[in-house]
């Protein structure tokens, strides 16, 4: 069902309520890869905001990672793995990241309009700060915890509350999310996509290395 910006008065704080359980039953599956085929071209294309990358044009390997803000699987990746990765391959030359949105329920819709507000450069540290601040604004009224993280990044009261009363900004999320529903079969999160082949579920930087060593090796 789409998403309006009405919804978040109340939506946002019944996802809040609701949101630790319903990633934990419906969205936390563990880790596991899916080598059947997935279309390239619907993969390579970018949602209409356009994508955030991080890392070479010309790297090797292209990691995409389908995540949504309030779920707890993709919060420990972005404070564990995430650091790693990006140390080892993506500041290297050797990974080009992509980050994309899926959001579960409209707060985590939220915390991603957030974060295309604050502008391309912005972007990924937004998005790590509301991971590594999960818990204070996961809770039963989380416009005010939210309101805090977003003045680090320059908001304003005013600029709060235009981004989330921004259609656009949620309509373009949610064309990212039903195109990797519906073209990619993405239904969980976090979901990554590495060099076309499907894993999905939390990703140690073991397990992610001993995929892409393979590419780096072979060129």
């Amino acid at each position: 069902m789409p998403l309006t910006r009405r919804q978040f008065s109340t939506a946002a704080a019944m996802a809040a309520l609701a949101g630790a359980s319903a990633a934990d039953l419906a969205f936390s599956r563990s880790a596991r890869a899916d080598a059947a085929g997935t279309d390239l071209a619907e993969l390579a294309k970018a949602g209409p905001a356009g994508d955030v990358v991080l890392g070479s044009d010309k790297a090797p390997v292209t990691v995409i990672e389908y995540a949504s803000m309030t779920c707890p699987h993709c919060a420990h990746f972005s404070m564990t793995t995430f650091p790693e990765l990006q140390k080892r391959y993506i500041d290297t030359g050797k990974v080009r990241f992509i980050f994309r949105e899926f959001p579960l329920d409209a707060l985590a819709a939220a915390g991603f309009m957030l974060a295309r507000c604050a502008g391309k450069d912005k972007f990924i540290p937004v998005i790590e700060a509301l991971f590594a601040k999960q818990p204070e604004w996961m809770v039963k009224e989380p416009i005010a915890p939210l309101r805090e993280i977003a003045k680090q990044f320059g908001f304003t009261e005013q600029s709060f509350d235009a981004c989330l009363a921004n259609q656009k900004v949620l309509d373009d999320i949610q064309a990212v999310r039903d195109r990797a529903a519906s073209k990619l079969g993405v239904d969980s999160t976090p979901t990554f996509f590495i060099n076309g082949k499907r894993f999905v579920g939390d990703q140690s930087i073991e397990a992610m290395a001993k995929e892409i060593d393979p590419y780096l090796k072979a060129g």
